[in-house]
């Protein structure tokens, strides 16, 4: 007689949203306002390392609620891990160059190797460039991703 799985794949349930998921897009939103309104007032407080990090915030939000809604979550939340968790969860989403523009603001902060940490803060000419994305990204998860989830 051959071994017998220690469970069926009848026995899996289907992934189910992660608690919370409603906080982090609200958390999202608040996150590009800010960053919205900071650079269209020009506040001088608000660095393009700032913008970039605010921006950078509200993108991570953002796929999270999407991720978290699916009831997944990413292996660590670089850029680079998100896109890839969104390819896996989302394959056909992440286009209209949306994947390409997350993946390159990779290239400003390389903060998880205390060896080699490296911040360069992008050119305040790319700045709307990096909050378009992430109104975008937004819509995405608002019109693709949320439908039939209950908004706060």
């Amino acid at each position: 007689m051959g071994p017998t799985p220690n469970f069926l794949l009848s026995d899996l349930k289907q992934a189910q949203p992660i608690q919370g998921w409603e906080d982090f897009w609200a958390e999202g939103k608040a996150f590009l306002k800010t960053a919205s309104a900071a650079y269209a007032q020009h506040k001088k407080a608000f660095t393009t390392v700032i913008l970039y990090n605010i921006i950078a915030m509200a993108i991570e939000k953002f796929v999270m609620t999407a991720l978290m809604c699916q009831g997944k979550l990413p292996n660590n939340h670089t850029m680079k891990d998100l896109v890839e968790a969104m390819d896996e969860a989302f394959p056909s989403a992440m286009s209209g160059g949306i994947r390409e523009g997350l993946l390159k603001l990779d290239q400003y902060q390389e903060i998880c190797d205390v060896d080699t940490f490296n911040i360069t803060g992008p050119a305040m000419e790319e700045i709307p460039v990096m909050l378009d994305l992430a109104g975008r990204l937004q819509d995405l998860v608002e019109k693709q991703l949320l439908t039939g989830k209950n908004e706060k």
